[in-house]
């Protein structure tokens, strides 16, 4: 306060500032305007001074009682009440003279102060007190905005509801309205005028801020962004809209409303998530799409869930209506895939936008029913676009993302997305958010769905404004959309409309709402859509007529009917029509199982290990970690000796593709070091901040960009972003790293719902490579498996089914499989299956489990024979040791996968071993290698087979490998009648087959039938007890010709031949593979270190023995 004084004081000082003089003069009356307009130059002297007979007690008296007037009126008598209202008091006269260029202060009157004195502390207040009134107007006006069509959710405020409740505690009484007032430049409300009556001064904020839009931005630290928001909405006539504007808003709320209207006829029976109660919100995606194409933007990509979804692609993207009237067709597809629900597709469109008459690409990201999952993925393809188009600063690519408020705060991966949004490798440069907000999540109400006051607070934390608005007022939501699009132009940073509307019908049209909400739905029957409103609105004021409104009404339901007609003429449905992320000229041209060579020259890899093994270049002050000196030297040594360990071959297969000008993007926590200390990409100066070399950025002049990013400590965000960013260029490599295996159970939404089945739902292909750490290395249940199972177990081969063997059986297997997992045993088949992914003419994603102790492991390194010319990803790698060189000899075949094997040579090393026991890695799992495995199989005619593993049974590879093992040696073998006793350590699976011409008539008789049929028919071929052992089947297979077990089943679930009835016993037939690992467990690995050990030894010793 008492700077305030000081401050006041200092403003009517003879040196007072120009701007407060200013004020002065617009606060006098037009009489002594004129008199200060006629003086040259004013210098105020205070004329008390200069009156020596007024120093007396008289005048301080007088004085004394305006002072005491000012505070109260009615603590002075009325005669000096009366005085001092009647304007008609002045000083003393002054009996001194003049001087030249000067005036009195009683020349200035302003808000009745005395002329002789500066203000008192009344004055001093109450102008303070104006503007802490502004200030509360600006923060808390959004409270008690008309924010809610329905008017069922006020907010819970002390008192009454009114805007008085925000000036309540100031002493302002209706004496005061009338009073002018100084405005401080934190407002823009006056427009031109510097000083308003406290009366207006509050009818104008509360016409701002108390109206139909609640703005919540003064928690964002930066003066100038809240100014920048300020004058967008309190300069007066913002929300004055041209008839031309209001016409075009309302056709366009004709089609959104009129495109609900037809589905509901057309469909009433159908899920189709309508927009009624929101409808505006499809003009609101359009002003934002508008205004960003005025200020550049040429491509827009948006992720939205099903409400309104249909809505967009019709009227925001323009999608064909007849494509969209054939998905409720229920035609067969023309193209492979499984499909999707209408409402979870996503398009591609490019056209002309007719306002601003520039071209426009729109795209919106194809998602599932999991709220809120797309968010990251559509930030990745947004990411990756700039980066393409060379968009540094999003001018030209900006996204738009739409949310439900139930769940845009109730979803976690909001947020997490959220924090991506600054992050210098990870921002889109703004985000425009737009809350479809029903006022309800499915059947809960807000006030049981969420803990904060508004669904949008989680837009806080990233300093986002936050603009509300009513959406039955479409005037007031084309202003906040303009705004929202220019404040993303202008500061690049988030935002986010509130929509509040509300949900006409149930979650979906055959729900029934009024079991859970009665009162809010009795409420919404009465209500008036929007349309008719603001059609009512612009009648009533004369912008269009009745006659007008139904023209265009009628117009566009022509439109729609003829859409509806041609739709019918449509056989069959065509999922490439709503391909999201097409890659123009990738396929054409293309040999379909052609993969191009993955080895390169010597003198390549020889170029890259040099200039990864050696510091900055012509910098001898970068000083580096005396640690990673010797990192370095090691890694110079090993180029020396033409090795490569894990580091190296991953550096070399980077460092290959850059060269061959493919971008390498790997992304994810502490991976610019690696978790465990051994990639170390990026080198830091000891002494000098943020100053680093990345090498492999500066291999060759004319290379692609290179870009490793320790990400966010998130894994459900971050793997949706680098799944969206692979997505939009088949010509890169994008890899993302689990800081540990199973982290990544975390991003769960993200591997099920889009990469595992983003192919066969979206015809959209994704060369994502996901590295996951793995190993059981007794670093406790959470830190050992990534939970390969889960993988494999949603891999697309059929265990059953032995594709035909040709030159191209293991690309094919990659064509038709959905994703590609592996574990990795050399650096050079590492560096091979990451080129593979470049290599191949198709997209899919890779699993790989990584290792840990292998990265320093002194066997687990490569020749660069191993990855020059010639060579290529071995899917399993022989026995190339004794018992590989005299297979008729060996007693014992163990396939195993991953790190696993060294341990198993160094036992068998140990026991003395190599000629007895061969060991044959399976390097890619999935698809199965069954040509690879029955050849190996036939190497070693006589010898024991079995899968060693260190997980655990019931997790791992087992329960993928166990039938496909089991198809690839009953390929091409005589299968004769076996029953052997199985050990308590070791597991036998086999086939048992029954009588040959028993079997094929059965099947004959059973594929005839529906396959629901053959499911739960009894199968009982030998016509004797389902107990019983089954009968033999003799003969040979031919090995070339197409064999499926699927077709010489008598049910869907068991092979053929097999008449147990559940839980019987099944006679083993046919070779046998026998598991041998760890037991069943809950947990994947133990938290002692000792048990841990006792396990492994067991494992070993079972593995390796004859």
């Amino acid at each position: 306060m008492h700077r305030a004084h000081t401050a006041f004081s200092l403003a009517l000082s003879p040196m007072a500032h120009k701007n407060f003089a200013t004020w002065l003069l617009k606060s006098s009356s037009s009489q002594q305007m004129a008199k200060v307009t006629a003086a040259a130059a004013v210098r105020t002297y205070n004329s008390a001074a200069a009156e020596p007979f007024a120093n007396g007690s008289t005048a301080s008296y007088v004085e004394e009682m305006y002072n005491a007037w000012l505070r109260d009126p009615t603590s002075v008598h009325t005669s000096w009440d009366a005085y001092f209202r009647s304007n008609s008091y002045v000083s003393p006269p002054n009996l001194a003279p003049v001087q030249a260029n000067t005036l009195p202060l009683t020349a200035f009157n302003f808000g009745g102060a005395v002329s002789g004195a500066a203000p008192d502390s009344k004055t001093i207040d109450d102008h303070l007190a104006v503007q802490a009134i502004i200030r509360s107007y600006q923060i808390r006006g959004h409270n008690i905005a008309h924010l809610d069509p329905l008017e069922i959710n006020t907010p819970e405020l002390p008192g009454n509801s009114s805007t008085k409740s925000i000036y309540a505690n100031f002493s302002f009484g209706e004496q005061d309205m009338e009073r002018q007032f100084k405005l401080p430049s934190t407002t823009f409300i006056g427009g031109d005028e510097a000083s308003l009556p406290l009366k207006e001064i509050l009818n104008r904020l509360e016409n701002v801020y108390c109206n139909k839009i609640g703005v919540e931005f003064m928690f964002i630290n930066s003066l100038e962004q809240c100014n920048w928001i300020r004058k967008r909405f309190e300069t007066p006539g913002v929300l004055n809209f041209s008839p031309e504007e209001k016409r075009l808003i309302l056709a366009r709320l004709t089609r959104a409303t009129g495109f609900e209207a037809f589905l509901a006829k057309k469909y009433s029976s159908e899920k189709r998530f309508g927009l009624e109660g929101c409808e505006i919100m499809i003009p609101a995606l359009k002003e934002i799409i508008d205004v960003s194409t005025e200020l550049g933007v040429e491509s827009v990509i948006m992720g939205m869930p099903h409400r309104g979804r249909l809505n967009t692609l019709a009227n925001v993207c323009r999608k064909p209506l007849n494509q969209i009237f054939t998905q409720f067709a229920g035609l067969e597809a023309a193209d492979d895939g499984s499909g999707d629900v209408k409402y979870h597709l996503g398009t591609y469109i490019e056209r002309l936008n007719r306002v601003t008459n520039k071209n426009i690409r729109l795209a919106v990201v194809a998602n599932p029913s999991h709220l809120e999952a797309v968010d990251p993925v559509v930030q990745g393809k947004t990411r990756a676009e700039q980066f393409y188009r060379g968009d540094q600063e999003g001018k030209k690519v900006m996204s738009i993302l739409i949310h439900g408020d139930a769940a845009f705060c109730g979803q976690g991966v909001v947020y997490e997305t959220m924090h991506l949004s600054d992050l210098p490798d990870y921002t889109t440069h703004g985000t425009i958010h737009v809350v479809a907000n029903n006022q309800i999540g499915f059947t809960t109400d807000p006030r049981f769905s969420r803990s904060s006051p508004y669904c949008t607070d989680v837009a806080r934390v990233v300093n986002a404004p936050i603009f509300h608005v009513n959406a039955d007022d479409p005037e007031a939501v084309m202003h906040v959309c303009k705004v929202a699009a220019e404040w993303r132009a202008t500061f690049h940073k988030d935002c986010v409309i509130d929509l509040v509307g509300y949900r006409r019908n149930g979650h979906n049209e055959i729900d029934e709402p009024m079991f859970t909400q009665p009162l809010m739905y009795q409420k919404i029957r009465k209500h008036k859509n929007c349309l008719d409103l603001y059609a009512d609105k612009l009648i009533a004021e004369g912008t269009v007529t009745g006659e007008e409104v139904k023209s265009v009404a009628a117009k566009y339901e022509n439109i729609c009917e003829e859409a509806f007609a041609l739709a019918k003429t449509e056989t069959h449905v065509k999922y490439k029509d709503w391909l999201d992320s097409p890659w123009s000229g990738f396929f054409e041209g293309k040999d379909p199982l052609k993969v191009a060579p993955t080895g390169v020259k010597e003198e390549t890899l020889i170029h890259i290990g040099n200039r990864f093994s050696s510091p900055p270049p012509n910098a001898a002050e970068f000083v580096i970690h005396k640690g990673l000196l010797r990192v370095l030297a090691a890694r110079k040594a090993m180029v020396d000796d033409k090795m490569a360990d894990w580091a190296l071959g991953e550096a070399m297969a980077f460092g290959s593709l850059l060269k061959e000008g493919i971008h390498v993007r790997l992304s994810g926590q502490d991976v610019e070091r690696g978790t465990f200390s051994h990639r170390h990409h990026v080198l830091h100066h000891q002494l000098v901040d943020k100053a680093t070399y990345n090498s492999l950025q500066h291999m060759y002049p004319d290379q692609a960009p290179y870009s490793v990013s320790n990400s966010s400590l998130s894994e459900y965000a971050v793997l949706g972003f680098e799944h969206g960013y692979s997505m939009t260029n088949p010509n890169a490599l994008v890899l993302w790293e689990a800081q540990f295996g199973d982290f990544s159970n975390t991003a769960q939404s993200i591997i099920d719902q889009f990469i595992s089945s983003g192919q066969s739902k979206w015809v959209r292909q994704s060369g994502l490579v996901m590295l996951l750490p793995h190993g059981m290395e007794g670093m406790g249940p959470e830190h050992s498996s990534c939970r390969v199972e889960r993988f494999l177990q949603m891999s697309s081969d059929d265990p059953d089914y032995f594709p035909p063997e040709s030159d191209e059986f293991g690309v094919r297997q990659l064509h038709d499989i959905n994703w590609i997992v592996a574990n990795c045993s050399t650096p050079a088949n590492y560096y091979h299956i990451l080129r593979r992914q470049i290599a191949l003419p198709f997209r899919k994603p890779l699993i790989l489990c990584t290792p840990k102790s292998l990265l320093r492991h002194p066997e687990a390194k490569s020749p660069f024979s191993e990855m020059s010319e010639g060579s290529e990803f071995q899917r399993i790698i022989p026995d190339n040791g004794p018992a590989g060189q005299n297979p008729s000899n060996v007693k014992k075949v163990v396939f195993c996968s991953g790190r696993v094997y060294y341990d198993l040579t160094k036992t068998r090393t140990e026991k003395k071993l190599e000629s007895d026991v061969a060991i044959v890695r399976v390097e890619q799992i999935s698809p199965f290698p069954f040509d690879l495995v029955k050849e190996q199989a036939n190497l070693y005619k006589n010898a024991e087979l079995v899968w060693a593993q260190e997980e655990h049974k019931n997790q791992g590879s087992w329960t993928y490998v166990q039938p496909r093992f089991l198809t690839a040696l009953n390929h091409s073998r005589d299968i004769s009648q076996s029953d052997e006793q199985s050990s308590s350590t070791n597991t036998t699976t086999t086939t048992d087959h029954t009588n040959h011409e028993s079997a094929t008539a059965n099947d004959s008789d059973s594929n005839s039938k529906p396959w629901l049929s053959r499911m739960f028919a009894a199968s009982n071929s030998n016509g004797g007890d389902p107990k019983d052992p089954a009968v033999t089947l003799g003969g040979d297979f031919n090995a070339a010709k197409h064999f499926d077990l699927k077709n010489v089943r008598h049910d869907f679930n068991r092979p053929a031949g097999i008449a147990a009835a559940p839980g019987g016993r099944i006679a083993k037939t046919g070779r046998k593979i026998s598991y041998v690992g760890r037991a069943c467990g809950a947990s994947t690995a133990t938290g002692s270190k000792a048990q841990h050990i006792r396990e492994l030894n067991a494992l070993l010793n079972d593995a390796i023995s004859t």
